[in-house]
């Protein structure tokens, strides 16, 4: 590709060329590649541009004057990169239609259920998002909420040309100020909601919410929660093709909910849209309020891109759960456990609640939160599990280089003295202690890990699957009660 082509919609380059590739990483760059120097979190990629040079760069995008040759200065390389890394591969946002989805929570079973039904309306669909990303039916390992620019173009061109004709995606709120989907134009995006997370990286919630406002800076459509404080922040400055949600009243809404029944199979309510044509019955076989508001965002989505509301219809009603959210696995012995990825205050809150509300016994919640990772939110997670618990468990997540029992501490630090809670700092330990404890009627929540099977200690991964570990436990409950 020239040099000219490569850096449209960045700059008039002093200079043309013939570039082989790309790359921000010194160690991948070759004979005939732009190398792009970002200032990341923790390392300055200036640093590198000597080695880049070495290893066969012909070209430097800086912020600054290195004093080397081939360099070309640009105020923003984060902004470059994105734009260069589209430009590498041919804008394939283009031949999709781009359904970004934001939040703290909800942004995982939200993307599911939109993939559900545009397939159930004959569409072929990429997802992109914390679990995985899929290309029609086809799993492809993540690493990433949202992927770095380069891998998100390449990801995206991928689903192009093997037909997809959506795309829905989450977008982080890392990604938002990192800027690696600044080259994506969105046909539309959906909030889910905000509260306390990542403030370790933004510092403060209104720089957490203007990440998340972004994405409908450059979204044709914005479908916004209305019953969400934040959701004026989210609105600021959008003219044209906003739409609302609302399952608690808000005035003017564009969607709302009304006659909600909750159950144990699942929530049922009714919703009434601008026309008919877009109002009726839904059942989703989830339960929860979460639920109500995960579908009822998707459908003010799809709706209003043209969904016909039958169709919809009949897609939700075949829905089931996604890994690692409210996924109950079975136990065959009169109690229920729960996994589910609630590593946030109000995350926390929503299963904890849902939960309380059908459970005919005991409440135990395991639960931890992670190292190296927003400390505020400690003792509110405490305090929140207590609130709706009969008995904590409090354990690991991912506690990384931190001292998992200072982090332990710290969440301990919330729950009220009067609440029975004990301390398991081994999390393989805690899902044994909460299981073998569970009695007909309990239900026992492992809260935190969700989906993943792993967890990050000061030493390295280790491996983590939560259901592989309740089954082991239930083997040594059976001995147990049988005095073997």
């Amino acid at each position: 590709m020239r040099l000219t082509d490569l850096l449209k919609n960045v700059c008039t380059p002093p200079f043309d060329a013939e570039i082989a590739g790309i790359a921000c990483d010194s160690r991948k760059v070759e004979a005939g590649f732009a190398f792009v120097c970002i200032d990341g979190v923790e390392v300055d990629g200036h640093k590198f541009a000597p080695k880049a040079i070495e290893n066969g760069a012909t070209v430097l995008v800086t912020e600054r004057d290195l004093g080397l040759p081939g360099q070309i200065i640009v105020p923003d390389t984060r902004t470059a990169w994105a734009e260069m890394s589209a430009n590498w591969f041919g804008h394939p946002d283009t031949r999709l239609r781009m359904i970004g989805v934001t939040g703290t929570n909800g942004k995982t079973s939200t993307t599911y259920m939109l993939k559900h039904v545009l397939e159930a309306c004959g569409r072929k669909v990429g997802l992109i998002g914390t679990i995985q990303s899929m290309i029609g039916s086809r799993p492809i390992p993540a690493c990433h909420t949202t992927p770095e620019a380069y891998e998100l173009q390449s990801l995206l061109a991928q689903m192009a040309d093997e037909g997809c004709d959506d795309v829905v995606m989450e977008v982080s709120s890392h990604a938002l100020a990192q800027r690696r989907v600044e080259a994506i134009s969105f046909d539309a995006g959906i909030f889910t909601n905000l509260t306390q997370d990542h403030l370790d990286y933004h510092l403060t919630m209104e720089n957490y919410a203007e990440a998340k406002h972004l994405l409908f800076k450059k979204s044709r459509l914005s479908v916004l929660n209305a019953d969400d404080p934040w959701e004026p922040t989210m609105a600021a400055d959008i003219a044209d093709g906003l739409v609302t949600f609302s399952a608690a009243g808000a005035d003017g809404a564009t969607f709302a909910a009304s006659d909600i029944r909750y159950a144990e199979g699942g929530v049922d309510f009714t919703v009434t849209g601008p026309s008919a044509e877009q109002s009726g019955p839904i059942h989703v076989s989830i339960p929860g309020e979460f639920t109500v508001y995960n579908a009822l965002g998707t459908l003010a989505c799809l709706l209003s891109l043209g969904v016909p509301f039958d169709k919809a219809q009949a897609a939700f009603a075949s829905l089931e759960g996604v890994k690692g959210r409210a996924e109950v696995v079975p136990t065959g012995r009169g109690f229920s456990v729960v996994i589910d990825y609630a590593h946030t205050p109000d995350g926390l809150e929503k299963i904890c609640s849902t939960l309380a509300k059908s459970c005919k016994g005991n409440l135990i919640t395991v639960f931890g939160a992670a190292g190296e990772r927003d400390r505020g939110k400690r003792p509110d997670m405490g305090r929140i599990a207590a609130k709706y618990s009969d008995l904590l468990v409090i354990t690991s997540d991912n506690p990384r280089r931190e001292d998992p029992v200072s982090i332990i501490n710290e969440v301990a630090a919330g729950v009220p003295a009067d609440t029975l809670y004990l301390i398991c700092p081994n999390r393989f330990e805690a899902i044994r202690t909460a299981v073998c404890r569970a009695q007909p009627g309990d239900i026992v929540l492992l809260a935190g890990k969700g989906h993943e099977t792993y967890q990050v200690l000061k030493n390295g991964i280790i491996h983590l699957d939560e259901r592989e570990e309740v089954a082991k436990a239930l083997g040594m409950k059976n001995k147990w009660e049988l005095g073997q």
